[in-house]
């Protein structure tokens, strides 16, 4: 026999918001206490950022202990990288690894020249000369290639992919206001670096003189960067980067003569460029000479694998993209999953609703949650929290959502006695602050989705954290333990 909520949880938990879903309609006994702290913050909360607030706070197995509008679908911003996680763990498995290769079809002479044709083949590896951890290098496939004695290559770079198109491209789920932005670059299995460039400007000697580019990233971009910039006096700096036609970049504006050294980071306007560049700068660490006018090619013996690297697995990816909320990382998880489907984000919601049971309260168009057309509700994302756990794909799945005092959670590190007490993920835009994960206490794991859509984000930010810090004062770390996952983090099992 289900245990009803009281009248008080009741009137909060569906004030605004339609009735639960038929399958899902469970509740908790509510724990007074607790409910006294939810509605005296929320109080709080809903003054200083007042908008649309979407609460829901369940129990271990899923039931709605408090909630505000919990059925009603928010944006969810960088929220929605915790399912996609889900999903494609579930269809590629946490072991899985991205493969980037050199092929050749020819053969190699006596003076250590390839004769033939060769190309390389990317296949959205996220981790390819990543800036963060967890990185696989061009100059280990290069060093391959010098081991197998290769000394001179000849011919154009060719780029192909065993998984689709060999491109990278913006999102058209993604709005036009963010294209060129950091958070925002191109995606497709031609990933090199994040999709990024920078350049590091100082002023010149003189006012009037032209800047000088003291470094550029990643190895070989110096070569994409021209500084038309000038020296002004002062200290501030007004510099821009400006793309061009052909895949360079003009370092523009001016720069104060008593300014520091200042970097400039935007999305790669022309991925092949940026492969081109660091290729050729991983070829000349190996030794290795490139001649790019087209060659001759010999008789085809078949393509062969001349060099190989594989990327961390998948766990150790998606840990790394949800600590720094990567959107690129994300689509590219997707896309790992949903395979050449055109519309992968429909294979997400389908996941999603097939999990929880709840048709009407998500409708997600990208993996990353850029997107301003991706909905979720709270209760649909305390549902997946409590559910994915006990599905295929699901073991130890909150140990790959990063803890509090961690990536984007670190304004957490105070507050809660240690580590690990909060394994969450974090959302933000400019009308959107989310956040949906695990709070480790004794009497048992929370579910925790706190949405808020509307225009004091920072406001509704802090709230967040003092909830947090205020429900985990006297929290316990979160078990990884899958054993457990019964006790601690599953909801009803589903068959």
């Amino acid at each position: 026999m289900r245990r009803r909520a009281t009248p008080s949880i009741l009137a909060f938990a569906l004030l605004g918001a339609a009735a639960l879903p038929a399958a899902a309609q469970t509740y908790a006994e509510p724990d007074p206490s607790l409910q006294t702290q939810l509605e005296t913050w929320f109080r709080q909360a809903n003054a200083r950022a007042p908008g649309i607030w979407g609460i829901a706070v369940a129990d271990n197995q899923g039931r709605l202990m408090w909630g505000i509008q919990p059925t009603r679908p928010l944006i969810p911003a960088s929220t929605v990288k915790l399912l996609t996680t889900g999903y494609a763990r579930s269809v590629v498995g946490a072991d899985a690894r991205k493969t980037t290769r050199v092929m050749g079809s020819g053969q190699l002479d006596a003076s250590g020249t390839w004769r033939g044709s060769w190309s390389l083949e990317l296949n959205g590896d996220p981790t390819l000369e990543h800036r963060g951890a967890g990185t696989t290098s061009l100059t280990d496939l290069a060093t391959q290639l010098a081991t197998r004695g290769v000394r001179r290559l000849s011919g154009p770079l060719i780029v192909t992919s065993a998984e689709g198109a060999p491109e990278a491209r913006f999102p058209s789920t993604w709005s036009v206001r963010h294209q060129g932005r950091v958070f925002a670059p191109p995606v497709g299995n031609l990933t090199i670096h994040d999709n990024l460039v920078s350049a590091s400007v100082s002023p010149g000697a003189k006012t009037g003189q032209r800047a000088h580019l003291v470094g550029a990233s990643p190895s070989g971009a110096d070569l994409l960067f021209r500084v038309t910039a000038k020296t002004v006096s002062g200290k501030r700096s007004r510099l821009r980067v400006e793309p061009q036609g052909d895949g360079t970049y003009i370092v523009a504006g001016s720069i104060g003569i008593h300014s520091r050294t200042r970097g400039l980071v935007r999305a790669a306007t022309d991925t092949r460029k940026v492969l081109a560049a660091m290729w050729q700068a991983a070829l000349d660490r190996a030794g290795i000479e490139w001649n790019q006018t087209p060659a001759l090619v010999a008789a085809r013996t078949g393509p062969t694998v001349l060099a190989e690297i594989q990327s961390p697995v998948f766990d150790s990816i998606a840990s790394e993209i949800n600590r720094r909320s990567i959107n690129l990382g994300a689509e590219l998880m997707l896309r790992w999953a949903a395979g050449s489907d055109p519309t992968p984000g429909d294979r997400l919601t389908a996941h999603v609703q097939q999990v929880t049971g709840d048709y009407a309260g998500v409708r997600l168009v990208d993996g990353s949650g850029l997107s301003d057309q991706d909905r979720v509700s709270p209760y649909t994302f305390v549902s997946y929290l409590a559910r994915f756990p006990l599905a295929p794909g699901g073991k130890n799945f909150p140990m790959l959502l990063p803890p509090n005092g961690s990536g984007t959670l670190w304004r957490l590190a105070s507050g809660m006695p240690q580590r690990g007490i909060l394994r969450a993920k974090t959302g933000t835009l400019g009308n959107v602050a989310t956040l949906v994960g695990y709070l480790g206490r004794a009497d048992g794991v929370l579910l925790i989705s706190l949405m808020y859509n509307g225009s004091r984000v920072y406001a509704a930010r802090q709230a967040q954290w003092r909830l947090l810090r205020l429900l985990g004062a006297e929290g316990v770390v979160i078990p990884s333990d899958s054993t457990d996952v019964d006790d601690h983090l599953g909801g009803e099992a589903r068959e």
